[in-house]
């Protein structure tokens, strides 16, 4: 009997990926532990193996496939004694909430008729208002309510119009809704897609000085502030996706306060140098090379360690008291970003730290990190000092506490004493969750770590 390939989970998290290469093609033997085909999350490139053994009787999804869902049909693989001949169709295995939601299809209107809505779903609809005390209007049950139109005023619509249109990248709030009271309906929807409705007018163009655009545009929206070739339109990955996702839901839910000081650090720079200068020499180069990066890893590290309440993560109805500092490092990547995380950084040397973060980098810019080196931690550093930046305020990082911000070291005139001096100092800002780390928690923790960067001879201690 044929035995069908499904799309592996390649993290708990994992709902969907794309199935970026096969290695194999139709007609082609396989054994248990051959590797036939990579699959492409936001984060990662993974190689999936064959777990039996037999021959590629049919691939049901091709290569270069994106939004393939969890345990959906890739492939066919024929046993022993089977033929191409035997395989039927086998469809990717879409969600049952899908197929329940679903309403049944009605002949569509022609031309200049009237869109209505589908019987089924103008009782789906009326049954979601329900008037509020007193007469406030009608408000829409278990997430149904009225979304921000983009003038301003309330725009209703039913579940499956607003999935539909966020599916085809219309905002829903530019729909003429045919619907009770003007709610948007599925065949509003489809009417736009179709071409014989229009979306409602964009909203003219706001004078400087006044108002704000209006949150939440949707992509015809934007679209149609811009001329006709002005612009390419580039849709965006997995890795974007998720970025938007994180970071949307970090300053939506994470009430940030910032902390910012100067750290004077011309002891660390001559610590590096003469350390550097130290390495031993392998094929004529430096078998490692540290990175103020390393220094600051470190410290922040032991930080965490130094004021173990400030090592914490909101867990809704608990704060999480982590016991080791497990620091994650932002890597820029093509289209994205990367949160490696270096586990244990408080009991690691700088040499260790330096070659986990390369080692981790590396990997990540090729997508070759597997979930577990990205989830998790505590706390992030995100330094941006090698492209000249002063000073920042980074997003936290979700469910981290915090996240330390590094600007460039730069020389800078400072006075002492009634003195006239010049040091190298670097400016770092820490961000914290107010919900976990208190204003006066997050000042120890990053005075613990000023003591540390200016003098790194404790981080030997």
């Amino acid at each position: 009997m044929s035995i069908n390939i499904t799309m592996p989970a390649l993290s708990p998290t994992m709902e969907e990926g794309k199935l970026a290469k096969w290695h194999v093609k139709e007609g082609d033997s396989v054994s248990s532990g051959d590797v036939i085909a990579e699959i492409e999350t936001d984060k990662a490139t993974m190689e999936v193996e064959a777990v039996d053994e037999g021959k590629i009787g049919k691939i049901v999804v091709p290569e270069g496939t994106d939004n393939v869902k969890v345990n959906a049909v890739i492939a066919v693989l024929l046993t022993e004694g089977e033929s191409a001949a035997d395989v039927t169709a086998a469809p990717a295995a879409a969600p049952k909430a899908a197929a329940s939601e679903a309403p049944a299809k009605t002949p569509s209107p022609g031309a200049g008729a009237p869109t209505s809505p589908p019987k089924g779903e103008v009782g789906q609809e009326a049954a979601a208002a329900t008037p509020l005390p007193g007469g406030r209007g009608p408000s829409v049950a278990r997430g149904e309510g009225a979304l921000a139109a983009t003038n301003g005023a309330r725009v209703f619509a039913s579940p499956l119009a607003r999935r539909l249109a966020k599916e085809a990248g219309i905002d829903v709030g530019a729909i003429n809704g045919s619907g009770p009271h003007g709610r948007v309906v599925r065949s509003d929807v489809e009417a736009v897609k179709s071409g014989r409705s229009q979306l409602k007018a964009a909203p003219a163009a706001v004078p400087a000085g006044g108002a704000s655009l209006p949150l939440g545009m949707g992509k015809q929206q934007v679209m149609a502030l811009y001329e006709d070739g002005s612009y390419e339109i580039v849709p965006n990955d997995g890795m974007r996706k998720v970025v938007a996702s994180r970071l949307t839901e970090a300053k939506q839910t994470i009430p940030h306060f910032y902390l910012s000081l100067d750290c004077r650090i011309d002891a660390l720079m001559e610590a590096r140098e003469k350390i550097n200068a130290a390495a031993p020499l392998k094929d004529g180069k430096p078998v490692y090379k540290l990175s103020v990066n390393d220094f600051v890893m470190k410290a922040w590290a032991l930080a965490l360690q130094k004021v173990p309440t400030a090592n914490a993560t909101w867990a809704v109805d608990s704060i999480l008291y982590h016991k080791r500092s497990d620091v994650a490092v932002a890597v820029a990547v093509p289209g994205g970003l990367f949160t490696p995380v270096v586990k244990s950084a408080d009991t690691k040397t700088l040499r260790q730290i330096s070659d986990e973060v390369k080692d981790l980098a590396g990997r990540a810019r090729n997508k070759k990190l597997a979930p577990h080196e990205y989830q998790g931690g505590s706390s992030s550093v995100s330094n941006l000092g090698m492209y000249g930046i002063t000073q920042f305020s980074a997003v936290i990082n979700p469910p981290h506490g915090t996240i330390l911000a590094v600007g460039v070291g730069e020389e800078r005139v400072y006075a002492e004493k009634g003195q006239v001096k010049v040091g190298q100092f670097m400016t770092v800002t820490c961000a914290c969750d107010h919900r976990a780390v208190d204003g006066a928690l997050g000042a120890e923790l990053l005075a613990a770590f000023k003591a540390l960067i200016e003098t790194p001879v404790m981080m030997l201690a």
